[in-house]
């Protein structure tokens, strides 16, 4: 279990994990039950950034909780103007969170917007631009729009003070790349995607899932609900699609699916804390 989970933390993020050795097959899809899991990691920081910028924040402007005794009208702070910047904390949140996963996910998500619409509809095209080190216009306009949204999301949850949902959006966003390998084929016989699908033990994978989903339902609440709803149908439409166009998964296409589902949960955090 150890190295498995060290593979998985490496795999996913950027963080100094002790060196688990030469990775087979197998071990990649070992190490792919352990997804959810580093994505409880990953939010547990961020929600950690998040709510020091809160404090750091509050104690500038005199008050516990940001905009709660305001009357709608936000308090002056020690930097001057009307308001906490809240929008420079949120940067450099989002800044933190692309450092800790080294853009995995962003990468998968540039490649599959160039392809999807570079494809012109044609399956070996679209995996020829894949495999395509470089990004073109249409992949920098989905990074461009992803980082607008989620910035714009996250400024709005710490204005709220309701940043509880930020520690699950990024565990449930990898726990949907455990129900993409357990539900769909790899679209290429011979890619990683492959060999995680063929060596990923599916009864643990199962449980994994049944887990995040429980534990992150009895700490979000009638929240959970919504944010569950809005990943699964980004998932069946995503899915509909790399069944289409490509007869399966990618690792390009399971990095896309991660990035929307976390920016379509961060929105849908914000609509449910009443700041949208």
């Amino acid at each position: 279990m150890r190295p498995s989970f060290l593979i998985a933390v490496r795999f996913l993020t950027r963080l100094p994990m002790p060196d688990p050795g030469s990775v087979s097959d197998p071990d990649l899809g070992r190490c792919a039950v352990f997804f959810p899991l580093v994505g409880l990691l990953i939010g547990l920081m961020i929600w950690g950034l998040m709510v020091g910028g809160l404090s750091i924040l509050s104690a500038q402007v005199g008050v516990p909780d940001p905009g709660s005794a305001s009357g709608g009208h936000s308090p002056p702070y020690a930097g001057g103007g009307h308001g906490p910047p809240y929008g420079v904390a949120a940067a450099l949140v989002l800044v933190a969170w692309v450092g800790l996963t080294g853009g995995l996910h962003l990468d998968g998500l540039a490649d599959t917007a160039d392809a999807w619409i570079g494809g012109l509809g044609d399956r070996s095209r679209t995996l020829e631009i894949m495999q395509n080190p470089g990004s073109g216009p249409f992949g920098v306009t989905a990074l461009v729009l992803v980082l607008l949204c989620k910035w714009t999301a996250l400024s709005a949850l710490m204005t709220a003070g309701a940043t509880a949902s930020l520690i699950w959006i990024p565990a449930l966003a990898r726990a949907q790349l455990l129900v993409l390998f357990l539900t769909t084929p790899a679209a290429r016989p011979h890619g990683m995607g492959a060999a995680v699908r063929t060596y990923l033990p599916r009864t643990t994978a199962w449980s994994w899932l049944v887990v995040t989903l429980v534990a992150s339902g009895l700490c979000l609440g009638t929240e959970w609900l919504g944010l569950l709803v809005t990943a699964g149908v980004l998932f069946l439409l995503l899915r509909r699609s790399m069944m289409v166009r490509l007869g399966g998964f990618s690792g390009d296409t399971a990095g896309a699916l991660v990035e929307l589902s976390e920016t379509l949960m961060l929105a849908a955090a914000v609509f449910f804390s009443g700041s949208a």
